[in-house]
């Protein structure tokens, strides 16, 4: 098996991608500005008593967020803990207090963290009532927040920067759904089950008995990847043929994973009034994303266990290049599926895929969230860029100043403060290192080290994967990485929302001769250039603890 399936299915995706970011990206523009409200939109503000044509400044819309995610956490831990009154349970007890807190706190994060076999741990109810409606919303504030700071750069001296309830409502109605829809019967014809036969004894060609669980899977399958979210219907997520039969679905998969953070950029050039500007994100994503396939393809098929490259974890169906494609796209992004056990890739494989992470997941990241997270590193590299000429620093003629500046270095400090926090916490407290270490890691020594940075890396920018050697259904991971989504997920959300305020207060400084240009290739490789640094300065001494050192064995 040669290199050229990796690039065949690359070159495959991009088409894809590429003829589908125009239109894609230009319905979003139209239906975020619309004055219209669809029968059904109008039925649910009724319903919630929301005025959808009333503006929110930045401190309600922020707790319209916060507000909005509780009750959703509030309504998935219910779900899970009454499970066995449930209909559709399948006989399934209650899931325990501590791993019920986890799991809500994963799906209301978008992260779909999983430390249970969902199969035989939830319910019908739970997964299609909890799990795969938080899905969809999680995923819709996501986006609604990214608009809210789009809307923020095109705004001028406004108090207000939309409406929460209106932009998270049209996500839903006008976007997930729909696509979601079409993409479930995409997959049901490849092969994707979608039924309700529980669990099914089948007897095999040796004569042995197996139990073969069913589900509607197809369904939640769809804006499992849609959305950026990630969780498996099965423990095997991707890699089970239930839910990835052939290679053309792992393709699919890969562009439903990708076709939205990758539009996002034509939505956001398309609102300001400059797509030059979309497409300078869009270069910075890509050449990113590029970047990372190119090296975790070329350490897989270097890895010396096989003639052709490692198929450690890997299966004959997808191979190496379906393999890192699947693991670049969902750590990319905010997804987390996986379709390979990134715990058997090579060292220094697995670590592109905690470096896609450590990344804050901006190429082209999760679904709202890749944006809204590259548009803070394009405005710190034009303060810097405007530092180094001696003018006052400003992005899309908004002035950069100490409250701009301090709420992008928030933003961008949060993530690894929790990642190294929490991996420090896990070996520094007596306690909880010798549970740690010999309870949670299976496989002791430099890779234990990897898999416990991997399992805060994953929690705190809401991927979701893991290396599988971890067991995390313990008090204290169940605990700590239920908090490090949360804190991950909406802490920067708040930044962010704080932002767009300041910038919407602002008049747009107008063009001049002196005006740093933000769309040339310059810009485009001083963005990829901040993005990799801050990264690179922040998490290459821990990863010198892990991955790397186990890699130069």
């Amino acid at each position: 098996m040669g290199v050229w399936p990796a690039v065949a299915s690359f070159l495959l995706v991009a088409v894809l991608l590429a003829a589908l970011y125009r239109p894609l990206g230009d319905y979003m523009a139209r239906f975020y500005t619309s004055t219209k409200n669809l029968a059904v939109e109008r039925g649910f503000y009724r319903v919630i008593g929301v005025d959808p044509d009333s503006r929110q400044s930045w401190q309600s819309y922020a707790r319209s967020v916060l507000a909005f995610s509780a009750v959703g956490l509030l309504l998935v831990y219910l779900l899970q803990r009454t499970q066995q009154w449930l209909p559709g349970s399948l006989g399934l007890p209650a899931v325990p207090e501590g791993l019920a807190f986890n799991t809500a706190a994963s799906f209301v994060a978008n992260t779909n963290w999983q430390s249970y076999s969902p199969e035989v741990t939830v319910g019908y109810t739970v997964q299609m009532a909890g799990l795969a409606v938080q899905n969809f919303l999680s995923a819709a504030v996501g986006l609604a927040v990214a608009v809210a700071l789009v809307r923020a750069f095109a705004s001028r001296k406004e108090a207000t920067i939309g409406n929460f309830w209106t932009d998270m409502t049209r996500s839903v109605v006008r976007l997930l759904l729909p696509v979601a829809f079409v993409s479930a019967l995409l997959l049901l014809l490849g092969g994707v089950i979608q039924n309700f036969n529980g669990f099914t004894s089948v007897t095999g060609l040796a004569g042995g008995t197996s139990t073969i669980p069913g589900g509607p899977v197809a369904s939640q399958e769809a804006i499992k990847l849609l959305g950026t979210n990630g969780g498996g219907f099965f423990n095997a997520n991707s890699s089970h043929p239930f839910e990835n039969p052939s290679a053309w679905t792992n393709l699919l998969q890969v562009v439903l994973m990708l076709v939205i953070p990758f539009s996002l950029p034509r939505t956001f050039g398309t609102l300001i009034g400059d797509r030059k500007q979309g497409y300078a994100i869009l270069a910075a994503m890509a050449a990113i994303f590029t970047v990372s396939l190119a090296a975790m393809t070329a350490l897989e098929y270097s890895a010396s266990s096989a003639l052709a490259g490692s198929m450690e974890g890997k299966e004959q169906r997808f191979g190496i290049a379906g393999s890192t494609l699947f693991g670049t796209t969902s750590t990319a992004t905010s997804t987390g599926a996986v379709n390979s056990m990134h715990d058997s890739f090579s060292p220094l494989g697995g670590m592109m895929a905690m470096l896609n992470m450590m990344l804050g997941e901006v190429a082209p990241g999760g679904v709202g969230s890749g944006l809204y997270g590259m548009l803070i590193l394009a405005l710190v590299a034009s303060f810097i860029a405007g530092l180094l000429v001696g003018r006052t620093p400003e992005y899309l003629g908004k002035k950069i100043g100490p409250r701009e500046i301090k709420l992008a270095s928030l933003y961008l400090l949060t993530m690894p403060t929790l990642v190294l926090a929490g991996t420090a916490l896990s070996f520094a407290v007596p306690g909880i290192r010798e549970d740690i270490t010999g309870t949670s890691i299976y496989n002791p020594g430099l890779h234990g080290f990897s898999e416990v940075l991997y399992a805060f890396t994953s929690a705190a920018n809401n991927n979701g994967s893991a290396f599988a050697g971890l067991t995390a259904n313990t008090p204290w991971l169940n605990t700590a990485l239920g908090l490090t989504m949360l804190l991950g997920r909406f802490l920067p959300m708040v930044f962010v929302l704080a932002l767009a305020g300041s910038l919407a207060a602002q008049d747009r400084v107008p063009v001049t001769a002196g005006t740093l240009p933000t769309h040339r290739p310059q810009a485009v490789l001083m963005l990829c250039g901040v993005t990799v640094i801050v990264t690179a300065l922040t998490f290459f001494p821990v990863l010198a603890l892990g991955p790397l050192a186990e890699g130069l064995l």
